[in-house]
């Protein structure tokens, strides 16, 4: 599995590309639609899937847009639909203008547990605390985790938002830190890191 990674948006929030031959699942289409529809007919792509790690419209924006282009579902968790929903406004908190989003046309709810779509296979683990529906993505033959915002390098999620919970957090991370010390860990902003890394600082 190849990996691109496109720091999309003014917040600069990580898209990623997953790509086992021709065939692709995006994590976090979070801006910049037009640069992600380039970036798959460039590469002949054949997109099956949009995933959120969470709501929040740095992660989301784009992923309407996309499906007016692509027949792919958009997986996020029913939790966090408030957050999805409010996408317009939260933007305008965070950016100060008003970005043209399209909402999402269908969503499908994204729960813990084992996936294959195509060739690709991993787990969807359940991380609240950031926000409700939080979720990471860990591919176990790749050594590989997508975290979003639960976990960074050397830093974890904001957790003084409403719908926050520090403590949540905390035993998400918890989860994440059982996790074999070698596996990668692409965040939703910033660099890679490894959980073993990540694990000898525990922030919270």
């Amino acid at each position: 599995m190849k990996i691109f990674s496109y720091p999309l948006g003014e917040l600069q929030a990580n898209c990623y590309f997953l790509v086992n031959d021709k065939e692709c699942i995006i994590i976090d289409p979070g801006d910049s639609a037009d640069f992600i529809l380039e970036k798959i007919q460039i590469e002949n792509l054949k997109v099956h899937a949009l995933f959120a790690t969470h709501g929040h419209f740095d992660h989301v924006m784009a992923a309407g847009e996309l499906q007016m282009s692509l027949k792919a579902p958009f997986y996020i968790a029913d939790e966090d639909l408030f957050l999805l929903k409010r996408v317009t406004e939260t933007a305008r908190h965070f950016l100060g203008h008003v970005p043209a989003i399209i909402q999402p046309k269908e969503t499908k709810n994204l729960k813990g547990g084992k996936m294959k779509i195509e060739s690709f296979e991993f787990e969807v683990i359940e991380v609240p605390g950031h926000t409700p529906g939080s979720r990471c993505f860990y591919f176990k033959d790749e050594k590989t985790i997508f975290t979003g915002d639960t976990l960074f390098k050397e830093a974890i999620g904001r957790y003084d938002f409403s719908y926050s919970d520090k403590s949540l957090l905390r035993e998400s991370l918890e989860k994440l830190y059982l996790l074999p010390e070698d596996t990668l860990v692409y965040a939703g902003h910033g660099d890679i890191t490894t959980i073993g890394e990540e694990a000898k600082r525990r922030i919270i």
